[in-house]
């Protein structure tokens, strides 16, 4: 696609240099990409000439071209990832949908609290997330609560307040919850071991809790307090409980992130794991639109950097399915794992996105199911038919001054075209223009054609014209002795009305309705289907007057010349030359000889003229 004199002029002052370069309509930006050279970039979207539709639009819609220069890809990429972010033009891909998603807080203050929160605040709490899944960070919530007794008060307990008396403790120290800081009952120093039990915790360590309570629960076994060490077991239990229905992979794998990613035409798929201490401990797929009908590694890159910042991670590896150009993440290695542990990760992530893609691709598939009910339940309601017009056929006719009659029919099923069962009708026992006539015949021979085979009958069918074509139709299911067998109606051009038989009055659907509408795309559908039939018949009628009555030229010839200059007139102004160069002297001397023929005066011209 070439560009304007204004564009070219700014491409030509590009630069050969690595860096940023934004596009523009009358409104803003649309478009930002990073390149390791800008001009080669920015030039290969008005040079190249097989750019999807959705590029094409794009260099349509461009008026200005801006450009920022940095010192290499790496600095690109970052620079185009932040200008992405900030003014989300429309041709980008981004990854934002709008949702916050919540953390696990652990209080800044003297004995803190575990609580969840969509907010982030900077007062020197410690924040534990994001969770993309509110179920898995409730489950981590309740086996916290139920492991270690926490305040969920919020009471300011410092220790002149405490030896004031000032609180008392509530019904979650009567229920066994809270062991009742706020009364000084528990001291500050377990209470922090406590603390430190779930930083673990929450970071996927569970083997220090885990040798906490083992080590606890040994000691009262030993004291013989065995209610204590009961008590200690069945909190080690549920640790084990909760550490069995994690996904574990490896205990060697600690700290790293695996994307995959699966597309189709529509939309990318993507599906993040984070993996720490051998565990996966966050876990989240989306779906992203296609802009451009970008390759899969241009989409997966930014989102990678996006992803990671939205989920805070500080993994050192990145597994991905797709190699993936080096990102601006310093000290972080890019791999696609071949074999082993990491492969096996890997593959774990892919299974989870292509179940995503197909998942979203089945909802669509039902959705259009849903769609295609609705329209035929509309059709049963407003023409009254006792069944769900699963099977719709249209009629049409199509003839040019009485010549070459033909016919035609499309059929529907499930409203939408089935077009292995449209089907072409030469006109046979009709001479002369007489759609009437015709209609009969062609709706006779399909459905007599149709008892013959067995093949199962339409639910409905549609003839384009009014109340006399739709007779004809009715007079031939009668004689076919399908009347009230199948429903018929016609569709009168003029005020789209519809004629049902036995019934002067047209029946008018909303002109906005799904029913007339499929009725209104069928009649269209049948026309040009019938019309294309049409024209190919008059022109082999043509080509066989023509050309083919040219003694020693013959069909092939005549069908060759056609097809390629596809007229008798620019055939004739083609050079003898030419004309040897497409069919031989031989038939070329045929062919002019019978042009100079048609040229000469009758006796009778010459007569006129010299009278």
């Amino acid at each position: 696609m070439a560009a304007n004199a204004h564009l070219q002029e700014q491409i030509r002052h590009l630069p050969h240099r690595p860096g940023i370069y934004k596009y523009f309509d009358d409104e803003g930006i649309i478009y930002v990409g990073k390149a390791v050279d800008i001009r080669k970039r920015v030039s290969s979207y008005f040079t190249k000439q097989d750019h999807n539709k959705k590029t094409q639009q794009l260099v349509k819609n461009i008026k200005r071209i801006e450009f920022t220069i940095v010192d290499n890809e790496s600095e690109a990429f970052l620079l185009e990832n932040n200008l992405i972010k900030q003014h989300q033009p429309k041709y980008n891909i981004l990854l934002k949908d709008g949702k916050t998603y919540p953390y696990l807080c652990l209080t800044n203050e003297r004995f803190p609290r575990l609580l969840p929160t969509r907010n982030k605040i900077d007062n020197g709490s410690k924040y534990y997330g994001p969770y993309a899944n509110l179920t898995a960070m409730n489950i981590v919530l309740e086996l916290i609560r139920a492991l270690y007794p926490l305040r969920t008060c919020t009471y300011n307990l410092s220790p002149e307040n405490i030896e004031a008396g000032k609180f008392k403790v509530c019904l979650e120290y009567h229920l066994g919850n809270c062991k009742g800081p706020c009364e000084g009952l528990q001291d500050e120093e377990t209470y922090a071991q406590y603390i430190q039990q779930i930083r673990n915790i929450l970071s996927g360590n569970l083997s220090v809790p885990k040798a906490y309570f083992r080590e606890r629960m040994m000691q009262a076994a030993q004291e013989q307090q065995f209610e204590l060490a009961h008590t200690l077991k069945q909190k080690l239990d549920r640790l084990d409980d909760f550490q069995a229905k994690s996904t574990v992979v490896n205990a060697a794998l600690s700290n790293i992130d695996v994307f995959s990613i699966a597309s189709n035409e529509k939309s990318a798929f993507i599906n993040y794991l984070k993996v720490m201490n051998g565990a996966i401990i966050q876990t989240q797929s989306l779906e992203v639109q296609k802009k451009l009908d970008e390759l899969d590694a241009d989409i997966l890159a930014p989102l990678v950097m996006q992803m990671r910042e939205e989920f805070e991670s500080e993994s050192k590896e990145v597994l991905t399915n797709v190699p993936l150009s080096p990102l601006p993440l310093p000290g972080v290695t890019l791999t696609v794992p071949q074999i082993g542990d990491k492969r096996k990760l890997l593959e774990l992530s892919i299974k989870n996105v292509l179940y995503l893609r197909k998942e979203k691709e089945s909802m669509n598939d039902r959705s259009k199911d849903v769609n295609e009910v609705r329209i035929m339940e509309g059709i049963k309601r407003d023409l009254r038919l006792t069944e769900l017009p699963k099977h719709i056929e249209c009629f049409d006719n199509s003839n040019f001054q009485g010549d070459n009659p033909v016919a035609a029919m499309v059929c529907f099923r499930n409203a939408k075209p089935s077009k292995k069962d449209y089907r072409h009708f030469h006109i046979k026992t009709v001479v002369g223009p007489n759609d009437f006539d015709s209609m009969y015949e062609i709706v006779t021979r399909r459905y007599r054609r149709l008892i013959d085979e067995g093949a199962s009958l339409p639910q409905l069918v549609i003839v384009d014209g009014g109340k006399g074509q739709l007779g004809m139709a009715v007079k031939a299911l009668r004689d076919l002795d399908l009347w009230g067998k199948i429903p018929v109606v016609g569709i009168a051009k003029r005020l789209e009305e519809i004629y049902v038989p036995n019934d002067p009055l047209p029946l008018y659907i909303d002109k906005k309705s799904e029913t007339l509408r499929l009725i209104q795309r069928m009649r269209d559908e049948a026309h040009r289907f019938g019309i294309t039939f049409h024209r190919s018949r008059r022109d082999a009628s043509t080509l066989k007057t023509e050309l083919t009555d040219v003694k020693g030229l013959g069909p092939t010839t005549a069908e060759k010349l056609l097809s390629k200059f596809k007229s008798v007139k620019k055939i004739r102004e083609l050079s003898e030359s030419d004309l040897i160069a497409e069919i031989g002297k031989a038939k070329t001397r045929i062919l002019l000889n019978h042009f100079e023929q048609q040229e000469q005066p009758t006796s009778s011209d010459v007569g006129n003229n010299a009278s």
